[in-house]
């Protein structure tokens, strides 16, 4: 943490409450976007579809059409839960022995791998896995959506043909990653000044500089006038797995064909007095249920989370984190890299929800753009572990193991919830706090949001936000390597959630109170 952030200043979100329809995203015209869509009837899905489409617009770096993530939803009008799993997977054609480990030690982005020899498993198109996330879209809308698809991608492109406003928080996580960028021509000519600087604006906000999205918009308008598939099947794809081997990378044109996002039953469990639901298989959602099925051994007392809380939460993550990477292959990441997911909650006003994370893996992912396209690259090769002979080796046409957590709970008094996060393995740290929070303490979306938390991710530190009692940071200390850091929005020492409520009739929401983007929009807000 530095040492020159303000030991006073607070931060705090309004939750709007209403009957009407809300969207919580970590962008506010994201969430504009899906608002608009219900308040014309659109169902949440078709606010889903639209807020992801705008967000990838928005919030580039963090996700977009060319990556993947999954999806949880809850049906009013089934009363029951759907997972609908939209993760990459590595091409047919890639070949373990082209990353060969350099012998230098350990990686340094995400996370801890060997290192690959020029790092061609995280840096440009070498990193590229098959994308998910529009499959994933145009599959929940064909089985749920009410709205017409191309109304839902209209408003990616408005924005996509205007360009995306560079402000200061934008020009701070260009920044962050500018000579990463400046390695590829296309990526360095859409987001950097002269090959070296982020395009931002005046601090005075009287100039405005906008990224040239002009090519990813006329994409998008191919992806809305010829559906999902256009992005797989059609002329578009072949142009950016074109793209792609022209740069080195092994993603085909037969990879994009055969991908298709599945729905699941989902991994449906009991915490306390609340049922959750989350996507089974290769994410965070066997990590929650472990974690929280740990948490439930200890009997919680009193109306707010205390050291006995944060005990049990922290032996459940421990726990869980244990398993996770012993059987699932995923060896960690590093606990302060910066954020490279984004998450979004929809709920509408007939109890229809959704909870939606996706990613390119790395901020700006594998910092490569498709020229044809204009879509920034995944770089979900480096969710594999570059060692042979592991559970999660590399290797080709294999799913890759996600962080993604998107979780429906079902609580006491008539309450759902739709929950989330972005910030990689502390991703399921703050779904199982802010669930407990929910079913231990029966706090609202506001409450829970505000309350300060931990973070336990499998490594043998556990951070602590500095604002919790002194009597919880004492008592954490007596088991664990305890560090404790301010609540910043630059870096995250605690992942960037998102979610929405909804108590009998009346919906909620709200996002990280330190993302400076983030926010819930009821249908009933104008732009």
């Amino acid at each position: 943490m530095s040492e020159s952030l303000s030991r006073t200043q607070t931060t705090r979100k309004v939750v709007i409450e209403t009957k009407g329809g809300v969207v919580a995203a970590q962008h506010r015209l994201a969430a504009q976007a899906g608002a608009d869509v219900l308040a014309v009837g659109g169902d949440a899905v078709d606010a889903a579809v639209a807020v992801s489409f705008v967000i990838g617009v928005l919030e580039p770096w963090m996700s977009g059409p060319a990556g993947g993530g999954a999806m949880m939803l809850w049906r009013a009008d089934e009363g029951r839960a759907v997972a609908l799993n939209h993760g990459m997977r590595a091409p047919a054609a890639l070949n373990p022995a082209d990353y060969p480990l350099s012998g230098r030690g350990i990686a340094g982005d995400l996370f801890p791998w060997e290192e690959v020899v020029d790092n061609r498993n995280v840096q440009g198109a070498t990193a590229v896995a098959v994308p998910g996330v529009v499959d994933g879209l145009g599959r929940a809308h064909g089985r749920y959506g009410r709205m017409p698809w191309a109304e839902l991608v209209a408003p990616a492109i408005a924005h996509a043909k205007r360009g995306m406003l560079v402000d200061w928080y934008a020009a701070l996580c260009i920044a962050s990653v500018t000579r990463e960028l400046a390695k590829d021509p296309d990526a360095a000519a859409l987001f950097l000044e002269d090959g070296q600087w982020p395009k931002i604006g005046a601090w005075t906000a009287l100039a405005e500089k906008r990224l040239d999205q002009s090519r990813m918009a006329d994409s998008l308008d191919q992806i809305a006038r010829h559906g999902a598939r256009a992005l797989y099947d059609g002329d578009l794809g072949a142009a950016m797995a074109a793209d792609m081997q022209a740069k080195g990378g092994s993603l085909s044109q037969d990879d994009l064909r055969s991908y298709a996002a599945t729905f699941h039953d989902p991994l449906s469990f009991g915490y306390r007095d609340t049922q959750l639901h989350a996507v089974p298989g290769l994410t965070a959602g066997p990590t929650l249920m472990q974690a929280l099925t740990e948490a439930a051994k200890t009997d919680l007392t009193g109306n707010a989370p205390d050291a006995e809380a944060f005990a049990a939460y922290a032996r459940g993550l421990k726990s869980a984190y244990q398993t996770r990477l012993s059987s699932m292959g995923d060896d960690g990441e590093h606990p302060q890299a910066p954020g490279c997911t984004t998450h979004f909650s929809v709920v509408d006003r007939h109890g229809n929800m959704v909870a939606q994370t996706q990613t390119l893996l790395s901020i700006f992912g594998s910092r490569v753009v498709s020229p044809s396209t204009g879509f920034l690259m995944n770089n979900g090769i480096m969710w594999f572990d570059p060692v042979p002979g592991r559970p999660n080796s590399l290797a080709a046409g294999k799913r890759c193991l996600m962080n993604v957590c998107p979780v429906i709970g079902e609580a006491p008094d008539d309450t759902r919830f739709a929950f989330g996060a972005s910030g990689g393995r502390k991703i399921v740290s703050a779904v199982a706090q802010l669930t407990g929070f929910v079913a231990d303490y029966g706090m609202d979306i506001g409450a829970a949001f505000h309350q300060p938390r931990i973070d336990v991710s499998g490594g043998p530190i556990v951070v602590a936000d500095d604002a919790l009692p002194q009597s919880v940071i004492d008592s954490l200390s007596a088991d664990y390597d305890v560090r404790t850091t301010h609540r910043t929005m630059f870096p995250y020492a605690f992942a960037c959630p998102a979610g929405v409520m909804r108590k009998g009739s009346v919906n909620t929401g709200c996002t990280e109170i330190m993302s400076p983007w983030g926010d819930a929009v009821c249908e009933k807000e104008t732009a």
